[in-house]
């Protein structure tokens, strides 16, 4: 059986919405896109460290997959990180993309919960979910959340799409990983509370 964690950027007031490009996600109006962009290259040497070292499969939804296809599919693989994400398997939830042509990439439609449950009883690496806002409201309703790996930003955007939305399911959890950065961000990894 795998585990399934998420890998989320978000604001102090809770928002994750594009939080590196500016142009990322103007959805329901957002402008405040970039908003990570000072604490960036010091929080990825972090993330790369403690969260992207080991190996890993991803599952992303549609937009994220696109972002990632588009700067990663076709980029040499100097670079130890961007090697990874190009050679780990993907796992795409879409119901529109028709070729997925970042390679390794696998489609998922039909009953996501049910598939997910499915892809979570294999055996394999880690699935590591990055972005993916409506996936993880998906993964959150069906409690399918192994680790949540939180880097927070001394940002607050006001308006925009957060991790724990409205109707998010009451639960608790345990701080398993702790860490912070210089300029102010930090790293929180939790599990759920048993």
């Amino acid at each position: 059986m795998r585990k399934l964690a998420i890998l989320t950027f978000q604001t102090l007031d809770g928002v994750m919405q594009a939080p590196s490009v500016r142009e990322e996600d103007f959805s329901g109006g957002f402008t405040q896109g970039g908003w990570a962009n000072e604490h960036w290259d010091e929080v990825m040497a972090q993330v790369g460290r403690e969260a992207m070292a080991e190996s890993y499969d991803l599952l992303l939804g549609r937009i994220t997959y696109e972002l990632f296809a588009s700067s990663f599919a076709d980029s040499n693989n100097d670079n130890p990180v961007v090697e990874k994400l190009n050679n780990a398997r993907k796992y795409v939830v879409t119901s529109t993309l028709e070729n997925l042509k970042w390679q390794n990439s696998e489609k998922i439609t039909g009953d996501i919960a049910a598939e997910l449950f499915q892809l979570k009883q294999q055996d394999g690496p880690l699935l590591q979910v990055h972005g993916s806002w409506q996936l993880i409201q998906t993964l959150l309703s069906n409690q399918l959340i192994d680790e949540f790996r939180l880097w927070t930003f001394p940002v607050v955007v006001g308006a925009g799409k957060r991790l724990f939305a409205d109707g998010a399911v009451p639960a608790k959890f345990q701080l398993t990983r702790f860490e912070t950065c210089p300029s102010g961000a930090f790293m929180h990894f939790y599990k759920p509370a048993v």
